[in-house]
């Protein structure tokens, strides 16, 4: 389940990488993704505290990751 206003998607390809959680963890300046054993783990309670600034959509390989606006119907992807 994700949050209020913001959910993300993390493609099952890249969910297992530890370089991309790694990434991720480091890129997210409000710890939406931890890296948990080598793979990316999303911490659902922090969801809604996203800034919208594409870091992690920059950090992951190209259709990857996606951050869907919930209230008003828009995703941020590359």
């Amino acid at each position: 389940m994700g949050g209020l206003f913001i959910d993300v998607e993390v493609s099952g390809e890249i969910a297992g990488d530890a370089e991309i959680a790694q990434k991720l963890t480091d890129a997210c300046p409000v710890d939406i993704y931890s890296n948990k054993g080598g793979e990316v783990e999303i911490i659902e309670e922090n969801l809604d505290e996203c800034i919208l600034c594409e870091l992690c959509v920059q950090a992951a390989p190209p259709g990857s990751v996606r951050v869907k606006k919930l209230y008003d119907g828009t995703t941020l992807e590359r």
